[in-house]
């Protein structure tokens, strides 16, 4: 997969420079790099990508040619696709930023951008479409709604496939003259931070060439050419089906610039990615971050459920990558495609049904194709749509679902909701890597806490040399709501969950009220750690605080339990903003989660090393405001890990048998629901 390390610096000259960051970094770090210019109009969950490339103009950026980067923001995203119509036929390597209704509202320009054969990158944070409601989170219909537009279109499952296919996307759409789109999922990649190495300077020049020496400029003064002008019966349908040399060619150029990206780098990709699908006797089919979190449920239905299980990530999803799909899928007795989209009106959702059209035509024995003696069953399954939680136990439903058969399964499902084709998780494993530490923090949209579990996980990556994965859920109006976040860390290894998680070792709780809203316990693993927020002075108080059921599951799960009040520290602080103190109160947490964690000491790191290094993740995150504000920050940091009490296990030892007797009846009663509000 994507995350090979390079073995050798003399096999891979450009193994990465190792790093954190979201998909809208590695994004943005890449386009920044290799393109002139951009055109874009903001739209959730793209718009990071687009702003950070504004700012590297705003400072004054060049390519790794030495070109200033120019940048365009147009009245609507329909405007900014033609600006990179134009921006291209001028000769110019160009890239754009969408999602969701703006992707949609581009469908118009997609069209003539192909049949000019205009190379060019489209980065695209799939997002579910406006249809009985908004949502702004991940889903797949924006981009199925533009599939038929002509255009490659490139899934990438991870952060660091979001740099590499933008520029494995940008070679193979030179190489083709045919437009490519790099896709990744609306939050779940664009807004999750994970390690990844970071491609050189030196690899994007060399891999991507020179724009002069590689791109055409068609709009010439000195050569004037037509292009785009009006075809009747006689000439537009030699012209259009002339255009399928392009597409001929299309896989093949793909693949090439993929083999020559690994060559350079050791980072293997292809149309697909079999995973253990040597022996494999059902399979799971997705793209994206489902197709990760299929992954990490393999071996575990291979353990539990005695099932041969294997996984095929569809990278290449336009052009559709048939031949390989049936050859990978033929030896299987079913199969099951997972998707974030949902169009009843198909035969079958749109990967389904290409999926089907493969088997098929192997079983048909065209030429090029493996011969299938047998087809497997295929059941086509929605989960994740608005990013509705998709989780291993859900993969293991999918795989009893498929041993039931057509017929007392479900031929069509659903994951995670309820409705009557949906499939119950019935457990859920903990399919964490081995030495895993998580943390579900609980807290208010405008608390700052979003932004500190990126600080955390920054600090992490770059400070410890940790493997993290970071991610935030929010509705569409955070502020003043509830929202999580989630960090895992591991000390070496690959996290493959895209999910909200079930098993974890540090639950804070910005807002004491989370206690009533649901139960934010559920998860929490023996001798795990429990911050809260609190106006309480004393671990004694703090204590008392608590709801009964809170008290039983600590005692008798030997749980830590901190506080500390967030906001009296969070004004001390914030002495240069005032506007910014409520923001602060998630910066505290970053003192109490170096406190009550075990990492600084497990490094050896001694308080005022630890505090020195702190400083390099705030000013990544806080330095635009300037530096005294970066100042403040790191003064409530070390307030917040220096004033934080420990509600001892002797406290919890006085509670009353019939305070916990009454606990353990609150606890029976209470239910799984992790947070209430966005059940």
């Amino acid at each position: 997969m994507s995350e090979q390390a390079a073995q050798s610096m003399a096999q891979f000259p450009y193994p990465g420079i190792p790093g954190t960051g979201d998909g809208s970094d590695a994004v943005s770090y890449i386009e920044t790099r290799a393109t002139d210019g951009a055109a874009a109009y903001p739209i959730t969950s793209s718009t990071n990508m687009g702003m950070l490339y504004q700012v590297a103009v705003a400072n004054g950026a060049k390519n790794v040619w030495g070109t200033p980067l120019a940048w365009m923001e147009l009245e609507s995203e329909h405007s900014s696709a033609s600006a990179c119509e134009g921006f291209a036929l001028a000769g110019g390597r160009v890239t754009n930023f969408t999602s969701g209704q703006g992707l949609i509202l581009m469908k118009e320009v997609l069209y003539t951008i192909s049949g000019k054969r205009l190379p060019q990158v489209l980065n695209v944070g799939a997002r579910a479409l406006t249809s009985q409601a908004l949502n702004v989170h991940a889903g797949h219909d924006d981009v199925m709604g533009v599939a038929d537009c002509g255009w490659g279109i490139l899934f990438a499952h991870s952060v660091q496939a979001s740099a590499d296919l933008c520029l494995i996307a940008r070679r193979a759409s030179e190489d083709a003259l045919t437009p490519m789109m790099n896709v990744q999922d609306g939050f779940l990649g664009t807004h999750t931070i994970e390690n990844l190495n970071f491609p050189e300077n030196e690899l994007i020049r060399e891999y991507l060439g020179d724009p002069r020496d590689r791109m055409r400029a068609i709009f010439d003064p000195a050569t004037p050419v037509q292009i785009g002008v009006v075809q009747n019966q006689d000439a537009y349908m030699q012209g259009k089906i002339a255009q399928r040399c392009f597409y001929d060619k299309l896989p093949g150029l793909i693949e090439a610039a993929m083999d020559r990206y690994y060559s350079m780098t050791g980072r293997r990709y292809h149309l697909i990615e079999p995973v253990m699908m040597d022996d494999a006797e059902y399979a799971i089919v997705a793209m994206g971050t489902t197709a990760e979190t299929a992954i990490s449920a393999i071996q575990v239905v291979r353990e539990r459920l005695g099932v041969k299980l294997g996984v095929v990530i569809v990278t290449s999803y336009r052009p559709f990558p048939d031949a390989q799909i049936a050859k990978a899928l033929g030896n299987c007795k079913a199969v099951s495609v997972i998707e974030r989209c949902d169009i009843p009106t198909m035969v079958d959702n749109p990967l389904t049904t290409d999926v089907e059209a493969s088997l098929a035509k192997g079983a048909m024995g065209l030429p090029g194709f493996t011969k299938i003696d047998r087809m497997p069953v295929v059941f086509s399954g929605a989960g994740g749509l608005g990013s509705r939680d998709v989780t291993p136990g859900h993969m293991m439903a999918v795989v009893k679902n498929m041993i039931a058969g057509p017929v007392a399964g479900k031929r069509f499902f659903t994951l995670g909701i309820d409705h009557e084709t949906a499939l119950p998780a019935e457990e859920e494993p903990d399919v964490r890597p081995p030495g895993s530490f998580s943390v579900r923090a609980h807290s208010v949209g405008g608390f700052g806490s979003v932004t500190t579990n990126k600080v955390i996980a920054t600090m992490l990556g770059d400070i410890f040399g940790f493997r993290v994965q970071a991610a935030p859920k929010y509705g569409s109006e955070k502020k003043g709501l509830p929202t999580n976040t989630y960090l895992t860390v591991i000390p070496e290894g690959k996290i493959l969950t895209h999910c909200e998680l079930k098993q974890v070792e540090f639950v804070p709780l910005m807002d004491p009220t989370t206690w009533y809203m649901g139960n934010p316990l559920v998860g929490l693993q023996q001798g795990g750690i429990v911050f809260q927020h609190t106006d309480e002075t004393s671990p004694q108080g703090l204590w008392e605080s608590l709801p009964p059921y809170a008290k039983y599951f600590m005692k008798t799960n030997q749980i830590r339990f901190y506080g500390v009040d967030t906001i009296q520290i969070a004004r001390e602080s914030c002495k240069n903003d005032s506007s910014l103190i409520q923001r602060f109160q998630g910066v505290v947490l970053l003192g109490v989660f170096l406190r009550v964690t075990p990492f600084r000491v497990n490094a050896g790191m001694t308080e005022e090393a630890l505090f020195d290094k702190v400083a390099k993740p705030l000013t990544k995150y806080f330095g635009k405001r300037g530096s005294k504000v970066v100042e403040d920050n790191l003064a409530a940091v070390q307030k917040g890990y220096h004033r934080v009490m420990e509600v001892t296990p002797e406290i919890m030892e006085t509670t009353p048998a019939d305070l916990l007797a009454i606990g353990k009846e609150e606890w029976d009663a209470k239910g799984k629901d992790v947070n209430a509000f966005f059940i």
